[in-house]
């Protein structure tokens, strides 16, 4: 087993994680472009950390701009094996109410245009999301979460739409009959890159609105969601905290295989593959390229 290693990407609102020691800062050079900031890592306990804010400090990044490809492959090259993923969401379900934290366990991606995938052409390899959630990492989670007595839903299921626009009332609506529980911006193609990675993810999603298909809440806007984002940080940083204090010190195996998930997924024959993406797929690859 490895080392754990838990790389948190902070959302809206979420800029930074306090409560690190031994703090440091450094720019992660990848193949595939720069990442949201410059990674910060530090510990809690025994625990080492490394946090990323997603959309940059002072939020400089939209979420159709954001280089996930260059963020999760800088997680890979420092070691991450576990990453949490918090984020800001609305809410399809009255009780789904604001400041609520949801971890939810299935994603619906409505993106359009964004770099999805580490592989392609010259390397075919198709990795299963049928269970796009670390199971282990997600209890650690709701345990973490009910020792500092933080409301929280265990399951669900986050729609991610293009933005960066708020939904239309249609849109919403028809969201919301389909049964999903809340709409976010960013967890994709994040949570497929993380898993072409074999790193374990989770999301906390953290509600800030009812969207626009409430009728007493048919208005989305900046300085609303702010305002709960902002009200949420300090739960959330408690959170943060108490997850890494008490997380073990080895990477659990993950029971769904996150960790493991290139096993058996290449189609391309070796001496087919592409010389030049397999460079850039050094860090992703790592574990295959070690057998």
């Amino acid at each position: 087993m490895s080392k754990a290693v838990v790389g948190i990407i902070g959302g809206s609102g979420v800029y930074d994680l306090p409560g690190l020691k031994d703090l440091r800062e450094e720019r992660v050079k990848t193949p595939w472009g720069e990442p949201s900031d410059a990674l910060r890592f530090g510990r809690i306990g025994d625990t080492e950390a490394v946090f990323l804010p997603r959309h940059g400090r002072g939020h400089v990044y939209s979420p159709s701009g954001i280089n996930y490809r260059a963020n999760i492959d800088a997680m890979k090259r420092v070691g991450v094996t576990d990453i949490v993923s918090v984020s800001a969401c609305g809410s399809f379900k009255q009780e789904l109410y604001p400041g609520l934290f949801v971890l939810v366990d299935q994603f619906v991606d409505r993106t359009q245009g964004r770099e999805s995938s580490f592989f392609g052409n010259g390397c075919v390899v198709h990795v299963s999301m049928a269970h796009p959630v670390a199971p282990l990492l997600q209890k650690r989670i709701a345990a973490a979460a009910t020792a500092e007595e933080i409301p929280f839903v265990s399951g669900g299921t986050y729609v991610c739409m293009e933005g960066p626009q708020f939904s239309s009332g249609a849109e919403s609506l028809g969201y919301k009959s389909q049964n999903f529980d809340v709409i976010g911006m960013t967890a994709m193609p994040e949570a497929k890159l993380a898993r072409e990675a074999e790193i374990s993810y989770a999301t906390i999603a953290m509600v800030t609105d009812f969207d626009c298909w409430h009728p007493d809440h048919d208005h989305v806007d900046v300085a609303s969601v702010i305002k709960v984002v902002q009200a949420n940080a300090a739960n959330a940083a408690r959170l943060l905290a108490r997850l890494l204090a008490d997380f073990p010190d080895q990477h659990e195996p993950c029971p769904i295989g996150s960790d493991r998930a290139l096993d058996n997924a290449f189609l391309t024959a070796p001496d087919a593959r592409d010389p030049d993406l397999l460079q850039k797929l050094d860090a992703i690859m790592q574990r295959i390229n070690a057998k």
